[in-house]
């Protein structure tokens, strides 16, 4: 009732001085008790009062959780159903909206942050929040039990290679072994479902760009944190209801080609830029990156496969293999396992083609254990293969004057003393 009684319109006007807004709340809750209308304890008219001054100048409900860094994925399945990830663990929050006119209110403002609308006759929204964090709205008619919001967070910091061996997503070996083939400028695919960490991978070997080099980074929403100072970001554009303006994934792909980079990197290959990502790959763009989803590394190439014929289907099955493996050094599987822990599965040379067929080595692997520690988690251990003798690796390091470091880590890492 004091959500329907309280001229929120008023303490909007508000919002651009936050000092003074819980003070007003306070008075006109107050005015609404003194009146009779309503009858609140003093705890009520406190949480009350937070919960309104969340919803002005936050986030409503959610607002904790957005502030919360301990919290990677919001996910809102109607005004009383809400969940959180933390850790790759989801788990239901004990937050929820009063109803779905405040769920719905709350949608439309932080669309309305991002310069769009959202209604009937445009029930879906997918956008980048001003905080870069990834949202996605969806209203009825098409949710059917009341206005979903799915919201991927956006980490304040960049995670490093020392962090990720610190939660045990790899080993010091293969970190070591990323930042060489990194520096060594190989072509890199980051390869994994939602949430498996592709994206945190990619700003790690990101770190490991030269300064001197010229980089170009295309997303559809921006998500990398490069931190060096020769860095052109792009970002797709979505068109209007004619299709006008729209800017897709393929036109910055042919458009980089032409503004001299020496890398360029790719947030994720989904579709027909397939072909223009490896064409940069293959005609002097090494080091170039990218991310896409597959359960596996040979999933990964499959589906490279479709996603050329879906640009260039009058080419044979035999070219398109061949033009991967020219193309792609190295595919990186990573993997969020049921316990919730993210791990790299497998690092995977791709050596060339044989028979018609394109040709793997897994490098590094992880290998799961039967047993689980006394929390629960999957046990295994990384373990490393060698590198083939043809290995691009070995020539490119020779290159970068790599090639005894390239050397120890290799012997150290199959445990042969050098």
């Amino acid at each position: 009732m004091v959500f329907q009684v309280l001229d929120l319109e008023l303490v909007e006007q508000l919002k651009n001085e936050p000092a003074r807004i819980q003070r007003e709340v306070q008075t006109i809750i107050r005015d609404i008790v003194n009146s009779g209308n309503v009858h609140i304890t003093a705890d009520e008219l406190n949480v009350l009062a937070g919960m309104i001054c969340d919803e002005i100048v936050g986030y409503g409900p959610i607002d904790s959780l957005m502030k919360d860094e301990t919290v990677n994925d919001i996910l809102v399945n109607g005004p009383y159903s809400i969940y959180v990830e933390r850790g790759g663990v989801l788990s239901k929050s004990e937050k929820f909206f009063i109803n779905e006119r405040q769920l719905l209110d709350i949608a439309r403002r932080l669309v309305n942050k991002v310069g769009k609308n959202i209604d009937e006759s445009h029930p879906l929204v997918d956008s980048r929040m001003p905080d870069g964090s990834r949202l996605n709205v969806v209203i009825p008619p098409i949710a059917i039990d009341g206005t979903s919001m799915s919201i991927r967070k956006f980490g304040t910091g960049r995670r490093t290679f020392h962090d990720l061996i610190n939660y045990g997503s790899l080993n010091e070996d293969m970190a070591n072994f990323l930042v060489i083939a990194a520096r060594c400028r190989m072509n890199i695919i980051v390869s994994g479902g939602t949430g498996s960490g592709k994206t945190t991978m990619l700003n790690a070997l990101s770190g490991f760009i030269g300064e001197h080099e010229r980089t170009i980074t295309l997303e559809d929403a921006a998500e990398l944190k490069l931190q060096q100072d020769h860095v052109v970001r792009m970002e797709t554009k979505a068109g209007g209801e004619d299709g006008r303006g729209k800017v897709t994934m393929q036109n910055l792909l042919v458009n980089a080609l032409r503004m001299r980079p020496d890398r360029i990197i790719l947030g994720e290959c989904r579709g027909e830029e397939a072909f223009e990502m490896l064409q940069a790959m293959n005609t002097g763009h090494n080091g170039s990156m990218s991310t896409l989803h597959a359960n596996t590394a040979k999933d990964a190439l499959s589906r490279l496969e479709s996603m050329i014929i879906m640009a260039q289907p009058e080419l044979p099955i035999v070219a398109i293999r061949h033009y991967i493996a020219s193309s792609v050094n190295f595919i990186i599987q990573a993997s969020r396992l049921p316990d919730g822990q993210r791990k790299v599965m497998s690092i995977t040379e791709v050596v060339g083609l044989e028979s018609e067929n394109i040709i793997t080595h897994d490098v590094f692997k992880f290998r799961i254990s039967d047993e689980r520690n006394e929390q629960g988690k999957i046990q295994g251990e990384f373990v490393c293969n060698g590198l083939i003798k043809r290995s691009a690796l070995y020539e490119s390091a020779q290159y970068y004057d790599m090639s005894d470091v390239l050397e120890k880590l290799m012997l150290n890492a199959v445990g042969i003393k050098s």
